[in-house]
């Protein structure tokens, strides 16, 4: 089967495949659309599918606002897997483009390729024969200016293809009707008399004096705007039925009747080049009569859409969906799109599914739910025994811990916690100090001391579900006391209002974010976009995948925004990835007083029971019910789990506690850690002494690294993991507190007692780091130092309560 660039011979060719051509008679369709008013979301949204194209028209040479442009375009287009039509319009005479131009083009194609793994087609400067652009007419500066710029993208990258394109050939050399504008550079008279007779009429060939060659030329490409029956244009009318069949075979609206060939056998035919037709049928509402707008586009569409077969190198069709003001029609502003009003776009989706035009995904599909998702990575090691081994060894680790703890209490009663009759437990203040930090050190990627304890410390688990766990033990242990001096409802309005104020904070963090990157030399890309380590669920393939995390915020800055980016900023679909699980905080602070309501009627085992449902049911089916960005890292019907069961033990911490510590318990949660550190333990030497175990499947200790361990996702084997690091900490923090508090207390518990705060501030510590100029990240003692200030910096914070009335804590 052909491919997309199937006449590319790139230098430097990308390790990617290039698109497949879409099958014969079944060409490419999607809109040009005015990206200033809509998106490609809202366009899908009302074709009710996607488009397996978007164009957009971008200025040429390229300014650093034209490459921001030309990067959104890029997105909104992979978020569909959809070809990117890319226009290139020169804003300077063809002679003043230079090679350092076409470089930089190249270079920012081939880099938005491996961001947003995108295929381009490059439209550099199509409609080049007509008189109503500055680089028209100007044949020879053209072709050298098309080659230019070809040879240059072919040698950066075979993911994007040149297209050239010219405008159908009827009414040339068109002039003052058309909307003539002064040329930027000479034209070339006597190589558009093709025919030698003096003058330049449409009896010339309006096509060859500006073809490039083949060399440089991987489509061809026609404009093929139905205007109106005839000139002047305006009046509404349907078009003939044979227009546009006409309009290919070259004999629609010529004056002078000559025998020529058409565009399409010539350049599309003869040189094996697919074909990109850019169209669409004009409709002018300040026309009091005539047909209506569906009749005049649903016409034109179906004589589009029929000769599809006829003309099978045809791969590609631009629909242009702008309202615009045209010369042509005396400066009225007229409406090309056909997805307005909404039954023309059914009418449009309809003819499109019974013609079979190629929709959908060509490329691979980035959407948000796709960039959110990716920025859940774990540690994906090539050696699985070694990283299951690891798990083990810190399993058999805190089984000894927990062993060691229970000989201290006996012999060293001293050291024990001192009051366990307060509502505010210290140990679990400075349990989660230890988790923020490792949070901070983990976002802030650098190597060195602190990093190298976080990322393997421990065994398959991280520091996310244990600060939700805690999180709901803390809230269980105090709704008690909070409903005993204000009542259940005034409580649970509390609450609620707590909620509010987690979901404002996160507002103004995710907004706070892009700002600070208008700021020169601050670098907030570290956050807003996500580079992927190869770690995610799409493993080593992946790796490099760049994912952008703020789609449309720009769009925020228009007058007035559209509704489109304020919903996804309102519903957290965008915001820094070392952030996302704030979401996740404000839906669990919201339902809290829900959980608490069963809990204190003693349906703690249906709050249980449903929550290990939602867990089960996400499992098998994967289900988001929030569009929300943490939602895809963080599935709110799996990371319920740990929450809902730390409320359960926080509100009973004063029966379980006595319960856990008696002679009885300790000898059960004993037998429990042993026998589970024992059974890993089992496995791994089986496994690297080549037995079979017993009891145990043969190929169990493989089995259960990728279904029970694996970091990316919350399974089992770490949920089983989480339990026993608390009862392991808290047994050591009880029985040897003295001494541990007296050498960390002082720094991890207060980093602990306002955990919320460090984390909601560690965003702005991320973005500091990374903009450290000629910052070596895999420095070890460079990594060490910085991690130590940073934490440092924000401890010092919490002392002198910097902002303590506007951050939650």
């Amino acid at each position: 089967m052909p491919t997309a660039g199937s006449a590319l011979a790139a230098e430097d060719p990308s390790p990617d495949p290039v698109p497949a051509l879409p099958p014969e008679g079944h060409p490419w369709f999607g809109p040009d659309l005015d990206w200033v008013r809509d998106s490609a979301t809202s366009y899908a949204d009302r074709l009710g599918t996607t488009p397996s194209l978007y164009s957009q028209r971008v200025h040429y040479p390229l300014t650093d606002d034209d490459v921001r442009y030309l990067d959104q375009f890029e997105q909104q287009a992979s978020s569909q897997g959809a070809v990117a039509v890319v226009t290139l319009e020169p804003q300077v005479g063809l002679a003043d483009l230079t090679a350092a131009d076409a470089r930089r083009l190249a270079d920012e194609l081939a880099r938005l390729h491996v961001a947003y793994d995108t295929y381009t087609l490059v439209r550099f400067a199509p409609e080049m024969n007509g008189s109503w652009v500055i680089w028209g007419q100007q044949p020879t500066a053209y072709v050298a200016a098309f080659r230019e710029v070809a040879q240059a993208v072919h040698a950066a990258t075979d993911q994007a293809a040149m297209v050239w394109s010219p405008s159908y050939g009827a009414g040339y050399p068109f002039g003052r009707a058309y909307g003539e504008v002064p040329p930027a550079g000479p034209r070339d008279p006597a190589l558009l008399d093709t025919n030698d007779d003096g003058r330049v009429t449409d009896a010339d060939d309006p096509y060859g004096p500006y073809w490039p060659g083949a060399q440089a030329v991987d489509w061809v490409g026609l404009s093929l705007y139905r205007f109106g029956t005839a000139q002047p244009f305006g009046t509404n009318t349907v078009p003939d039925p044979e227009e546009y069949a006409l309009r290919l075979s070259e004999d629609w609206a010529y004056a002078t009747q000559t025998n020529r060939r058409s565009f399409y056998e010539r350049f599309a035919f003869d040189q094996r080049k697919p074909m990109l037709v850019q169209t669409a049928a004009l409709y002018n509402p300040n026309s009091p009569e005539g047909p209506g707008e569906t009749a005049i586009k649903q016409a034109w569409w179906r004589q589009v859409f029929a000769e599809d077969a006829a003309y099978p190198w045809i791969r590609g069709i631009s629909w242009l969906e702008l309202n615009r003001r045209e010369d042509e029609v005396g400066g009225d502003k007229v409406e090309w799109g056909a997805t307005r009003p909404q039954s023309m776009a059914d009418r449009l989706r309809d003819d499109l599914r019974r013609d079979e035009l190629t929709l959908g995904p060509v490329t691979r599909v980035l959407d948000q739910a796709t960039n959110s998702a990716a920025t859940a990575q774990g540690r994906q090691p090539d050696d699985v025994g070694a990283e299951m081994g690891w798990i083990v060894f810190c399993a058999a680790l805190l089984a000894g811990a927990y062993l060691l703890a229970g000989l201290v209490g006996r012999f060293v009663p001293s050291w024990r916690y001192p009051d366990e009759s307060t509502s505010r437990d210290k140990r679990l203040d400075l349990f989660r100090g230890w988790i923020i930090i490792a949070v901070v050190v983990t976002h802030i990627e650098l190597s060195g001391a602190w990093s190298y304890v976080t990322l393997n410390a421990i065994g398959a688990i991280t520091g996310a579900e244990m600060f939700v766990l805690l999180s709901g033990v803390v809230l269980g242990m105090v709704y008690r006391p909070a409903i005993r001096r204000a009542g259940e409802w005034l409580t649970a309005v509390t609450m609620w209002k707590r909620a509010r104020k987690q979901y404002l904070t996160a507002l103004v963090v995710v907004l706070l974010v892009p700002l600070l990157g208008l700021i020169p030399k601050v670098n907030t890309e570290v956050v807003t976009t996500f580079v992927d380590r190869g770690t995610g669920e799409g493993g080593g393939a992946d790796l490099g995948q760049v994912y952008d995390l703020y789609p449309n915020v720009a769009r925020l800055l228009d007058y007035p925004p559209p509704w489109y980016a304020v919903k996804q900023l309102l519903l957290l679909e965008m915001g820094p990835w070392v952030f996302n699980i704030m979401g996740l905080f404000v839906v669990l602070s919201l339902v809290l007083p829900l959980c608490m309501w069963l809990i204190r009627r003693r349906l703690w085992w249906l709050l249980l029971a449903i929550s290990w449902a939602l867990y089960v049911l996400q499992d098998q089916g994967n289900y988001h019910p929030l569009p929300s960005q943490f939602d895809y890292v963080f599935p709110l019907l799996t990371w319920q789990l740990p929450f809902t069961h730390g409320l359960v033990l926080g509100w009973y911490r004063g029966r379980l506690v006595p319960a856990l510590t008696s002679a009885v318990g300790k000898v059960v949660v004993g037998l429990l850690v042993v026998l589970y550190a024992a059974a890993l333990v089992y496995l791994w030497w089986c496994h690297h002494q080549g037995v079979a175990p017993m009891v145990f499947p043969a190929d169990s200790y493989s089995y259960l690294y990728e279904n029970a361990y694996t970091r990316v996702f919350l399974q089992p084997g770490r949920l089983i993991d989480l339990a026993l690091m608390v009862v392991v900490a808290y047994a050591v923090l009880t029985t040897c507190w003295k001494p541990i508090d007296k050498a960390i207390g002082w720094f991890w518990t207060p980093m602990g007692e306002n955990s919320l705060y460090v984390f909601v501030v560690h965003v702005f510590f991320v973005i500091a780091v990374a903009s450290i100029p000629g910052l070596d990240r895999g420095d070890f003692w460079v990594g060490t130092a910085l991690h130590t200030v940073v934490v440092l910096l924000i401890w010092a914070m919490i002392k002198r309560k910097v902002l303590f009335s506007v951050i939650p804590r």
